[in-house]
């Protein structure tokens, strides 16, 4: 009996604080100690402040920097990091604290993520210079830890298939690969001469056959693809890194910015973008064809929610002249972690009709599209 009711108290107790106390709640459950405080934490957000809030639970978060960085640390006392970023992403949303992130107090406290990068891009020009440096700090934490998780992954994957790449497929007697030959026959296998017939040759790849490749990231900046450009910064620098590979990095809205001076460091590639406003889609291709010296050897990655404010025909036209003439064209509506995200339909089948499949792409997937760009396979889109 002492268990049952405990089990109903704790159900109670939950009920107590998802509900929010109030004459409503029905739960008859009083909070105290820990519970209490986490639920002063989740009243101050979500009192009425913003869509959907309970205004029985009384509290808020006001204007008051001071109250919010205590706020800030009371939650990651309280909750796991992937809800103090949550909470965090809700109070610059539901409370409108953007504006709280430009005193370097405020940015000391937060729970630094690819959201929060984010934000502090889209506020860079009105950053006062007291808070830029303590911004950069935030931002570098952010892109070393992405730089360690993508970075090892990315190379290899990537080394793989510039090594597959310059495998030849005429090779002399001494560079024949057996044992990758032999595997690529198993169907001219002939059991009753106990034997595999060697209908296609593989060789090795010397270094002195492998064909550098040009690798060129072509990022809308426009303001709901905050996260993408985060991660394709910090991919961009991971492959400039190669030095089989040749990569370039183009930002744009309305205007083409050309960053590929600063992908030694992807901080300085995201301070140098500019958040927000239209685009131009066509205008940023015509400036990557620009580029492209060895169409057979290119990747273009265009990265963009395909929301298109240029000539939409000339887009395309671009499109498929790359196409024809060998380059390895990728369309992704987002490279990040959030889903499908919403995307030009109409531009989306276009691009289809035209062998180049736009889809959304995951970080870790990210590898993986570059690897069979580069050995021009089929490149692997996600269902759904």
């Amino acid at each position: 009996m002492t268990t049952s009711t405990e089990a109903v108290d704790e159900r109670l107790r939950r009920w107590r604080m998802v509900l929010g106390g109030g004459e409503g709640d029905g739960t008859g459950c009083s909070l105290a100690g820990r519970d209490a405080a986490m639920d002063r934490t989740l009243a101050a957000l979500y009192s009425g402040g913003g869509p959907g809030g309970r205004k029985e639970r009384g509290a808020g978060l006001g204007g008051s920097a001071p109250q919010v960085a205590r706020w800030l640390g009371d939650i990651r006392e309280y909750f796991p990091s992937s809800v103090v970023q949550l909470m965090q992403r809700d109070a610059i949303d539901r409370l409108g604290l953007s504006s709280l992130l430009l005193e370097p107090e405020m940015l000391e406290a937060v729970e630094a993520d690819v959201h929060l990068v984010g934000t502090l891009l889209s506020l860079n020009k009105a950053m006062p210079e007291t808070t830029k440096e303590t911004a950069r700090m935030v931002v570098r934490k952010v892109v070393e830890d992405l730089e360690r998780r993508l970075a090892t992954r990315t190379k290899a994957t990537v080394t793989g298939a510039l090594d597959r790449s310059a495998r030849i497929s005429r090779p002399r007697h001494r560079d024949i690969d057996w044992d990758r030959t032999i595997r690529a026959n198993l169907k001219n296998y002939l059991p009753e001469y106990n034997t595999v017939v060697p209908e296609r040759l593989v060789g090795y790849g010397r270094a002195s056959q492998a064909v550098k490749k040009d690798v060129v990231l072509c990022i809308d900046q426009s303001g709901s693809m905050a996260a993408s450009v985060v991660y394709a910064s910090v991919f961009g620098a991971v492959l400039a890194s190669m030095r089989s590979i040749d990569t370039k990095l183009v930002v744009f809205d309305t205007a083409v910015v050309d960053l590929t001076d600063q992908l030694d460091d992807p901080v300085d590639v995201l301070f140098g973008t500019q958040l927000g406003g239209g685009t131009d889609i066509n205008r940023a291709l015509a400036y990557c064809q620009s580029l492209i010296t060895r169409p057979a050897e290119t990747v273009v990655v265009l990265i963009s929610d395909l929301y298109e404010g240029g000539i939409r025909n000339e887009m395309l036209k671009r499109v498929a002249a790359m196409k024809a003439a060998g380059v390895r064209f990728v369309a992704l509506l987002a490279l990040s972690d959030e889903g499908a995200p919403a995307y030009d339909r109409d531009h989306a089948a276009a691009l289809a009709a035209l062998g180049a499949p736009a889809f959304a792409c995951t970080p870790d997937l990210f590898p993986d599209v570059m690897a069979a760009a580069i050995e021009k396979r089929p490149i692997p889109v996600p269902e759904g």
